[in-house]
């Protein structure tokens, strides 16, 4: 649709974190990086036999696990690329690497221009922020702390929580009703099109806003608008509060 179309004013916000609010592929470089010379140094492994055997590991994971939160798991992707290379299980390892994964990932990590201020729109309105993410909680817990997400919303809703990942249609069911049920517009921000901007429409009806890289409209039926900066948002959502009853 059109960008310029107009909205109704949001009840509440469902936001999602991965490569919504940041961009998630330098941090994970980075993480993955960090853990590769970690093994180079401690390890009889190359970097470049490390890298085949995270991916290996990883598509076994997710094989096995299905669409649930501990199929995203660094630190199960890591146990199993150290089994695959022979070397057991090596809890305490392959805890080290998943720390070092994470650590060198926030160090990298910043939110996008305008988020804060997006959501410091929202705060001000007294519009209700629910942060609903794929992914074990532990993580995005941090992921939110990192970012002072909490000065914004007490809510978060991840994969873990609801035994399955996004577009479960019951994560969106269940962020509102963290909520005490909704009256109103929900709006859903996030970047994918079948987890985000289909889950949340079919789950709940919201208004979907989807961020793509170069900004683009999305050509997809759930999908109302495709935005690059979060200065649009804060455009559409000053005009959606002042719109005329």
């Amino acid at each position: 649709m059109a960008n310029n179309q107009k909205f109704t004013a949001p009840s509440c916000v469902l936001l999602d974190l991965d490569n919504t609010i940041y961009d998630y592929a330098p941090c994970h470089e980075a993480g993955l990086r960090s853990v590769t010379q970690e093994v180079c140094e401690t390890l009889s492994l190359s970097a470049s036999s490390f890298e085949s055997l995270y991916k290996q590991a990883r598509l076994q994971i997710k094989d096995r696990l299905g669409d649930i939160a501990a199929s995203h798991s660094r630190l199960l992707y890591f146990q199993r690329a150290l089994e695959l290379a022979g070397l057991g299980s090596q809890p305490l390892r392959a805890l080290t690497l998943e720390n070092i994964y994470w650590r060198s990932f926030l160090d990298k990590a910043v939110l996008f221009d305008d988020v804060e201020e997006f959501l410091d729109d929202l705060r001000i309105a007294a519009v209700d922020v629910v942060v609903v993410t794929d992914l074990t909680a532990s993580i995005q817990l941090r992921k939110f702390l990192h970012w002072g997400l909490d000065r914004y919303t007490d809510w978060i809703v991840t994969s873990e929580e609801n035994g399955a990942d996004k577009p479960d249609r019951k994560i969106f069911e269940l962020a509102l009703a963290k909520l005490g049920g909704v009256e109103g517009a929900v709006w859903m921000v996030g970047d994918n099109i079948e987890k985000d901007a289909r889950g949340a429409k079919e789950a709940v009806g919201a208004t979907t806003f989807i961020r793509t890289a170069d900004g683009a409209p999305v050509d997809a039926s759930c999908v109302d608008v495709g935005f690059g900066a979060f200065s649009e948002l804060r455009r559409y959502f000053r005009e959606a509060l002042h719109a005329p009853a």
